[in-house]
């Protein structure tokens, strides 16, 4: 299982730097912001009192704090194994987030699980 996480203004995804990050991806990766996010970070997210679905509907500039506050202490350093439940995984997943967030602060994020 799964969140899929977007951004969007004016009734579509936004563009961000090609990615190709995530649960699943398009080979060569996209340059929209569309990320899958697997369920097994949530316990990592869960001990900062945040969670993937917080942000749903919400506006990306207002989640920025909170995002550089959990990155910050998850960190990014990833496991062999993205599904792996790891902090540095969990950090790194929601710093593709944020970075999408300061880059389009004014878009906001959907959240499908």
């Amino acid at each position: 299982m799964s969140y899929d996480v977007s951004l969007w203004k004016d009734k579509q995804i936004v563009s961000v730097p090609r990615h190709e990050e995530g649960g699943t991806y398009a080979l060569g990766g996209i340059d929209i912001a569309d990320l899958n996010i697997t369920f097994n970070y949530a316990n990592q997210y869960a001990k900062y009192d945040f969670s993937i679905k917080d942000i749903d509907k919400q506006l990306a500039g207002n989640w920025i704090k909170t995002m550089e506050s959990v990155v910050n202490v998850l960190g990014t350093v990833c496991d062999k194994d993205y599904w792996e439940s790891t902090p540095g995984n969990a950090g790194y997943a929601l710093n593709i987030l944020l970075g999408w967030a300061k880059q389009h602060p004014d878009a906001m994020f959907r959240v499908l699980h």
